[in-house]
């Protein structure tokens, strides 16, 4: 992995699912293995992993030094440094250069651009500076594993999902296509009598096109995958809402390597206990029957943990890095049932919660509050869609050619 970049690992999970300390463990553990570890707070507003860890964090990676009072065995010169990201300084940053492409429409417009004190961040800027943060130690060669505490799934996959739709949005509003018009726009302007696009908005469409797209090669490198954490005690309707997370994932394209049951009960004499445990294990078994993924436990210590190498030897080896799940197009138009048949793997989506909307050349997928547009193959948008149909975690869509389209 040392020449594609570090290995990305999102822990995520709900509030109070003991995500920080489980993201902390995995990083102890790492640094511990010899890997050079960063360790990123990217929603972690009560600095838990500040008294975890013991030392305050902030913007810029600092080392942190092993306490040998909480974890004796540890190496004291691990590499291990932990940051925190701050929302408002990304958002002023990415500002910054944002106004400094933008300033020529401010001249035209007569209008003085803000200065970086008078910025102030917007909603949504923590998941700004989540990719920020990923584009910046995600393509460092400095490091060899980056861990990131990050927000639950529905904040995650909001930000993880940002620069696709931008890109959309730019390929929609200035296509690559219009970049052919450049050298002959005053031919054009002349010809038509309306003005052509000016040249700053060429350059910034191929500036956002170039930030976009290293933030996706981070995001979608194969060495970036994410972990779910879950509370042993939250019970089934937790279960439902991991089921739901994993599918919005795997809609996106993200990767689920494995899956941390946390704060399991030992088999203990008290009655009230032993209820809870057998509670406890029946939910194991089913997620473990569920899900085709490494399920790792950790126990519950009947107190919050002090430190993250309280949780580090109950973690197993490094799960193998999985691939990313293919959406390929099955040919059955040589069979008796004459379509195109497009697999996508949804793994833990609800029939009732699929939303399935054709425009144009693209398709629109829901699965429960998680959306995207993707756009078709070549080949399925020469067709119709002849139906749908969600078995055993794969969503197939079927697709008829065209008669007006499709060549004899």
């Amino acid at each position: 992995m040392a020449a594609a970049g570090p290995r990305v690992v999102l822990i995520s999970g709900d509030g109070g699912s003991g995500r920080s300390t489980v993201a902390a463990a995995i990083a102890r553990r790492a640094a511990g293995s010899g890997q050079r570890t960063l360790l990123l707070a990217a929603d972690d507003p009560h600095r838990t992993l500040d008294r975890l860890l013991g030392a305050r964090l902030g913007d810029e990676p600092a080392r942190l030094p092993a306490d040998p009072h909480t974890d004796p065995h540890a190496d004291p010169n691990a590499d291990l440094f932990a940051a925190r990201l701050d929302p408002q300084t990304a958002f002023r940053d990415a500002a910054e250069r944002l106004l400094t492409r933008a300033r020529t429409l401010f001249d035209l417009l007569g209008v003085e651009a803000l200065d970086r004190d008078e910025i102030t961040a917007l909603p949504g800027a923590e998941h700004l500076a989540l990719l920020d943060a990923l584009r910046t130690h995600g393509t460092d060669p400095g490091w060899d594993t980056v861990v990131v505490d990050a927000p639950p799934v529905p904040a995650l996959l909001a930000a993880l999902a940002l620069p696709e739709q931008l890109d959309r949005y730019l390929a929609r509003l200035l296509p690559e296509q219009r970049q052919a018009a450049r050298a002959l726009r005053p031919v054009l302007a002349a010809f038509a009598g309306v003005p052509m696009p000016a040249d700053w908005l060429f350059e910034a469409r191929a500036w956002a096109a170039t930030e976009l797209a290293a933030i996706r090669a981070v995001t979608d490198a194969p060495g970036t995958g994410v972990r779910l954490v879950v509370d042993a005690a939250a019970g089934p309707r937790a279960a439902a809402a991991l089921r739901t997370a994993r599918a919005g994932l795997a809609l996106h394209g993200r990767r689920v390597e494995s899956l941390i049951v946390n704060r399991l009960l030992p088999d203990g004499a008290d009655p009230f206990l032993a209820t809870l445990h057998k509670q406890q294990q029946r939910q194991l078994t089913a997620l473990r029957l569920e899900w085709d993924l490494p399920v790792t436990e950790l126990p519950h210590l009947g107190r919050e943990p002090e430190g993250p190498a309280e949780l580090a030897p109950f973690l197993p080896p490094e799960p193998a890095v999985a691939a990313a799940a293919d959406w390929p197009v099955r040919d059955l138009l040589g069979t008796p049932e004459g379509v195109l048949v497009w697999r996508i793997p949804l793994p833990g989506a609800d029939r009732a919660d699929l939303d399935l909307v054709r425009r144009g050349d693209e398709l629109a997928l829901g699965v429960g509050p998680y959306r995207r547009t993707v756009p078709l193959p070549s080949a399925l948008r020469r067709c119709t869609v002849a139906g749908a149909a969600l078995r055993d975690g794969v969503l197939a869509v079927r697709f008829a050619p065209d008669p007006q389209l499709w060549p004899r």
